[in-house]
């Protein structure tokens, strides 16, 4: 068999928590994926309108706040993005980029 065959205790129990956080499960967290974790899972599933034949579902889990950390990525620190590009600004500057660019000088 290859894969992941059964969901580790401490998912289960984050899983728990925000299950019960969210008022789809009730009393604590036992750790062990039983029938009530399952059922709960399901509900919370279908409420979002999402499918039901496998539980959890990647998007229940990011919607109940348990989904993939990305503090770590390479832009996420220093309010680094992908959409801004560093370099001169201003006209004096694009117009002496665009002289370097075209081998032409004055």
């Amino acid at each position: 068999m290859h894969g992941q065959q059964a969901i580790d205790s401490e998912r289960v129990t984050a899983i728990q928590q925000a299950l019960i956080r969210q008022h789809y499960l009730t009393g604590e967290p036992s750790s062990k994926w039983d029938s009530d974790t399952q059922a709960a899972m399901l509900k919370f599933q279908a409420d979002q309108g999402w499918q039901t034949k496998i539980t959890p579902d990647s998007r229940a889990l990011i919607k109940l706040g348990l989904g993939p950390d990305h503090s770590g990525a390479i832009n996420a620190s220093n309010g680094a993005s992908f959409n801004t590009i560093a370099g001169p600004s201003g006209e004096a500057a694009q117009s002496q980029g665009f002289v370097a660019a075209s081998g032409v000088s004055h």
